[in-house]
């Protein structure tokens, strides 16, 4: 079955050329149920990590002309990039390439938007089962999300709202700080190497909770934030990815830095690096606080567009293509009191 996405800046259908696909099938609905311990071992970090070196690092110049040249096929402007393109010498170098955000990527000026945290496609949910966004633990299991070291968290984001980012190989793989304000918790989570492929996200139940992630929960009811509650990041690797490196920058990519405690941290600046590979972001928002763009919205319930996602679970889920820094939700303004 094909998978299909909305592209935002057009409203057109498109139809996703999903990397390996027939591999990621052939692993997630043959291997994991007929043999599970070989399942296990290609799904394992070791093995992630030589996939990666084997498609990332071990190429020779020719390999490099049919790369950029498939990445041309796909879309992707690499004259957006700060190096220049006889600097990018290996795949590696082309996904961990860095853009000029501040031309290419636009942040919109309202203080009280919260922007993508990736060029990437995007899903909404809740976690409340009133919502109409409610999808009963398909992408992660929200009690296991945050490891067992910081299960407090599960009390500030209880019945809230969640967007889900796929980054695919071809993407810029660097994401953003969605908000401003105060880091109050940063942590890793350990865990294996799924696919994030639709096929393999539907066939795993609740994989994201099961991989490796970081985790950033930050505050943004304070001095300077978006104010919109407290916001949790969590950044998932998948098959392939070797690392995430936190590395925020407040100018450009200038003096990277890893996250502490208590650092204020500005909107749309680069916050971290997949290292390399598919991957997803993961938002999370307290309840009633932000307000999902109605574009989002209603392309997710678009019925001309054939998704993995809408057959795996039997409902509607369209993704649509978003680009870092651009809008997805706005501040939910309090109900007006009423006064007898």
């Amino acid at each position: 079955m094909e998978h299909q996405f909305i592209d935002r800046d057009t409203g057109r259908v498109v139809t996703e050329r999903l990397f390996a696909d027939r591999i990621v099938t052939a692993l997630y609905h043959r291997h994991r149920e007929s043999t599970p311990r070989l399942f296990r071992a290609l799904t394992s970090r070791r093995v992630s990590h030589l996939l990666g070196f084997l498609h990332y690092d071990l190429h020779l110049p020719a390999s490099l002309k049919r790369h950029h040249r498939f990445l041309h096929d796909l879309g992707v402007d690499l004259n957006e990039c700060v190096a220049p393109l006889a600097a990018l010498r290996t795949p590696r170098q082309i996904f961990e390439r860095q853009i000029r955000y501040w031309e290419c990527r636009p942040m919109p000026e309202e203080a009280d938007v919260v922007v993508s945290p990736a060029d990437a496609r995007v899903l909404l949910g809740s976690l409340a089962e009133e919502n109409r966004f409610f999808v009963k633990e398909k992408f992660f299991h929200f009690s296991e999300l945050f490891g067992d070291q910081r299960r407090q968290w599960l009390d500030t984001f209880a019945d809230g709202d969640y967007a889900l980012f796929r980054l695919t190989p071809e993407k810029y793989h660097y994401t953003h700080t969605p908000v401003a304000g105060r880091v109050e918790d940063h942590f890793l989570v350990g865990g294996d190497c799924h696919a994030c492929n639709p096929s393999a996200t539907v066939a795993l139940a609740t994989p994201f909770s099961k991989n490796r992630r970081t985790v950033t929960v930050i505050d943004t009811d304070c001095p300077g934030g978006t104010g919109v509650g407290h916001v949790a990041m969590i950044e998932v690797v998948a098959l392939m990815i070797g690392d995430i490196r936190q590395c925020y920058s407040s100018h450009a990519y200038q003096f990277p830095r890893g996250l502490l405690p208590d650092m204020f941290v500005t909107r749309g600046q680069p916050k971290a690096i997949f290292r390399p590979g598919s991957s997803t972001v993961i938002l999370l928002f307290e309840r009633d606080r932000v307000r999902f763009a109605p574009d989002l919205i209603a392309n997710m319930h678009r019925v001309d567009a054939a998704s993995r996602f809408s057959r795996g679970f039997r409902r509607t889920m369209v993704e649509t293509d978003i680009r870092v820094r651009s809008p997805l939700a706005c501040r939910r303004e309090p109900p007006p009191t009423t006064h007898p």
